[in-house]
């Protein structure tokens, strides 16, 4: 009944994209899970039945649906043209990784650095009153202030 379109190729990339798929059902069935316990009356004789039941028919019916759009010729194309091309990407090498990743953290914490300073210098200069109180700032015109 269900066949694997093309189940040779794009192997890696289907299993990667069905991970991920799975994990987001497991969470939406647990926030599911989560709701109904929180909003279902502990007197409701069939609390139990609600609270396991329905996420899991959600998850099942998510997970089929899911198996379905998956399978389709026009997705199934798209991942394996993607994994193909990942073939063909260039990775950097270790070391050229490393040096490049500290160049991106070592500028993010300077400019970190440069903002706080900067905010600490203005904070305490409009604190003090300088360089102008904000309210000889009016400009005529504008209705500012």
């Amino acid at each position: 009944m269900l066949q694997v379109y093309k189940a040779g190729q794009g192997r890696y990339v289907r299993v990667c994209t069905a991970i991920g798929v799975a994990v987001v059902l497991i969470i939406l069935a647990w926030f599911t899970w989560l709701m109904l316990d929180r909003h279902v009356s502990n007197d409701f004789s069939f609390k139990m039945y609600l609270e396991y039941g329905i996420p899991a028919l959600q998850f099942v019916a998510m997970a089929l649906v899911a198996a379905y759009y998956l399978n389709k010729p026009v997705f199934v194309d798209f991942l394996i043209a993607t994994e193909s091309e990942m073939k063909k990407v260039s990775w950097s090498s270790r070391p050229e990784l490393i040096g490049s990743t500290s160049v991106v953290i070592i500028t993010v914490l300077l400019l970190a650095l440069f903002i706080y300073i900067a905010d600490y210098v203005f904070i305490g200069g409009m604190s003090a009153g300088w360089p102008i109180p904000f309210t000889s700032l009016r400009i005529p015109g504008l209705g500012l202030w």
